[in-house]
């Protein structure tokens, strides 16, 4: 039998997972209603109605199918064999789908998210060997620093769980996470990919098998997620995914040479590691340092819910449940592959153009609301709050 292609073994494995999870979740759905594991509508939700959540088991088992799956294909099976440890990172994936299961049901504190969290990390860290192993520092004489084990564990363990409550926090509208975590995979497995054709790194590692399996996931749920919801994903997705999309920037980042680069193409694509996890999560990373400080302003911990995140705003100016999120979907996507673009095309100021213009559209479409409402408004007429007042 003439072996696949690895791009035609990539497009299997998130075929597969996006099967697997796209058939489990109306099953999820009727086991977390059993279960009690509903969310009821709050003061801060927007949805109207009890939706069930539990539906990060379903994206779990989807990624867990795809990656069984790729372990005994002729090429991906050597994504196994080097590097980061998959299965054991796909144990605390397993781990900390569990501890949204029962904050799913019960609603733990946030203390012991945390501490979970940090477990769960701390285990993909130390055991399954993802780290952050290098820095690019444009002044450092070999352009990297190398953090060493006794730094790069704590430093990895804390990104990788600020990147988990980035995609928590955005979890506020049907669609939302799963969509910007799948553009996310999307644009870092691109890069991976490129990575392997150039031959900075082998066609068959673990970010690449990572992000491939995480974005068919993703997009199997997505259908059942997307506005009007049928069930949520809910912590045990949210935690889930920000674990897996951080494993897979990571591992990206540390799996090529430095030297490769150094010595190939110059010293801008060594800062990419860096820039392009930033461009990809710059939507959730803004929401949750937005509302870390708003929360902090107002003397509230910076854990307290409220309804003024990113999402919120944009129902606020006027914009629709669906044009919201595919707004932000729009955001996402133009940072995230924006910022993959510049990495790996010669002569970026062409595309840095595109993405201008890309964010000058983006801006204006993002303004419609407001704009109709001042033209709507007779010439003279005073302002609702002024009247209010």
């Amino acid at each position: 039998m003439t072996p696949l292609h690895p791009s035609l073994e990539y497009v299997l494995i998130a075929a597969i997972a996006a099967a697997v999870s796209f058939l489990l979740t109306p099953l999820m759905r009727r086991l977390a209603m059993l279960f009690g594991a509903v969310a009821k509508p709050r003061d801060r939700d927007v949805h109207a109605v009890a939706i069930p959540r539990m539906g990060g088991v379903a994206i779990l088992t989807g990624l867990a199918a795809a990656l069984f799956m790729a372990s005994r294909l002729p090429t991906l099976h050597k994504a196994f064999d080097s590097g980061p440890e998959i299965g054991w990172v796909l144990l605390s994936g397993a781990l900390i789908c569990g501890l949204g299961v029962l904050d799913d049901r019960f609603e733990l504190d946030s203390l012991t998210k945390l501490a979970g969290q940090v477990f769960a990390t701390a285990i993909m860290v130390t055991r399954g060997g993802v780290q952050l192993a290098f820095i690019y520092v444009p002044w450092a004489d070999s352009g990297t620093v190398s953090l060493g084990r006794d730094l790069a564990i704590p430093v990895t363990i804390a990104l990788t769980v600020i990147t988990i409550n980035a995609i928590n926090f955005i979890d506020g509208l049907d669609g939302l996470a799963v969509g910007v975590t799948a553009i996310g995979a999307g644009a870092f497995f691109l890069y991976s990919y490129h990575l392997a054709q150039a031959d900075f790194i082998e066609v068959a590692a673990a970010p690449t098998l990572l992000t491939a399996a995480l974005l068919g996931a993703c997009v199997g749920f997505w259908p059942h997620n997307f506005f009007p919801a049928r069930i949520f994903m809910g912590d045990s997705g949210s935690m889930l995914v920000g674990l897996m999309l951080s494993a897979s920037a990571i591992t990206a980042t540390t799996t090529a040479d430095p030297q490769v680069f150094s010595n190939t193409v110059g010293s801008i694509p060594l800062a990419m590691p860096l820039l392009i996890p930033i461009a990809v999560l710059i939507i959730p990373f803004v929401d949750l340092l937005l509302a870390v400080a708003r929360r902090v302003g107002h003397g509230q911990a910076p854990w307290a819910p409220d309804k003024r995140h990113l999402h919120h705003r944009l129902l606020e100016l006027g914009h629709s449940h669906r044009r919201a999120v595919l707004l932000l979907y729009f955001w996402a996507a133009l940072l995230a592959f924006g910022g993959v673009g510049v990495a790996i095309v010669r002569g970026p100021w062409v595309l840095l153009g595109g993405i201008a213009v890309g964010a000058v559209f983006g801006v204006v479409v993002l303004l419609v609301p407001r704009l109709r409402r001042g033209r709507s408004r007779p010439v003279g007429a005073v302002p609702v709050r002024a009247v209010e007042r």
